[in-house]
């Protein structure tokens, strides 16, 4: 299994258009040791010219462009993209999916709830129904004895959903009524080797369900937003803290850290990192911790393979 991380950051990117928080301006003047990000994205592949896309981040385009493989030039008009899930429907995860009009219809994958949004709250798979028709919309089961699927298009790699407590985003519907598919995270299995990859750009807290599915994966991509629960509070850039936006900080008693210290067998890397986070610092005393605890902060173009 081939793994591309397209892009590491939070919503906004790394630096943030608007923000001049101590990393966002370090990094523009280049005084700070850290690389820039694009919001987060990630695509998988058994073979290396299939590829499946999680989430479509407005910096797709960009995305594309800097990684090979999502145009390997088999006719005029091509793609690597053979399909696209969606974990759930915020605006950071499923806006570029207008940049990719010009080639509908994809095949997308998404749950119930996703879908409502993104045809009610924010209609976007409405919007592209006048290129091509739309997409090929197919439903990821969520409340069902197995949440396992296959992508016909990619069909040595499983794929198993797995729910996530979450709100739904701000436009939708439902945004204080919760249900199971507002935010899930995602198991692959190569079903050739075994290997599994636990991807979950969105977590706010390990749910008894989850130690079980982690400690047996080969590799675990997982939220690492913020560093400390009132990061926004302290930095000066916001008012909520890390619970009310559905992620779990890194620091502190029951925080990421002090959890995968209890899994022995996977490799941990940290995806989906706040603008705020210290740890983009790579001379940081935070990103010493980490790598103390041998866990690994993804960034832009890292490729992993299974």
């Amino acid at each position: 299994m081939k793994v591309q991380i397209l892009g590491s950051a939070a919503g906004g990117g790394f630096p943030q258009w608007n923000c001049n928080c101590r990393n966002c301006s370090g990094l523009r003047a280049g005084t700070l040791n850290a690389r820039a990000r694009t919001q987060s994205s990630i695509a998988v592949s058994a073979d290396g010219e299939h590829w499946i896309l999680f989430n479509t981040s407005p910096d797709i385009r960009e995305q594309l462009a800097s990684f090979a493989p999502m145009q390997p030039n088999r006719s005029i008009r091509d793609t690597g993209i053979s399909a696209i899930v969606f974990m759930d429907s915020q605006i950071d995860h499923t806006t570029g999916l207008l940049m990719l009009r010009e080639g509908c219809p994809h095949n997308i994958w998404c749950t119930e709830m996703v879908e409502q949004d993104l045809s009610n709250g924010f209609p976007v798979f409405n919007m592209l129904k006048h290129w091509n028709g739309g997409n090929r919309v197919n439903r990821i089961p969520i409340g069902e004895q197995d949440n396992s699927f296959i992508i016909p298009q990619v069909p040595q790699l499983k794929l198993t959903a797995v729910p996530l407590l979450s709100s739904a985003p701000p436009y939708s519907p439902h945004r204080d009524d919760p249900h199971p598919g507002d935010n899930i995270g995602i198991l692959i299995e190569d079903l050739n080797s075994g290997r599994k990859l636990f991807y979950a750009p969105g977590l706010g807290q390990i749910e008894s369900h989850l130690p079980p599915i982690m400690e047996t994966s080969d590799l675990l991509l997982v939220d690492g937003t913020i560093w400390q629960e009132d990061e926004l509070i302290v930095t000066g850039v916001g008012d909520k803290l890390g619970v009310a936006m559905g992620h779990l900080p890194q620091s502190g008693p029951g925080g990421m850290i002090e959890f995968l210290d209890t899994l022995h067998k996977p490799r941990k890397i940290l995806i989906h990192i706040n603008n705020t986070n210290p740890i983009l610092d790579e001379d940081s005393e935070q990103r010493a911790i980490l790598g103390q605890h041998e866990i690994e902060v993804a960034y832009d173009g890292m490729s992993l393979e299974l």
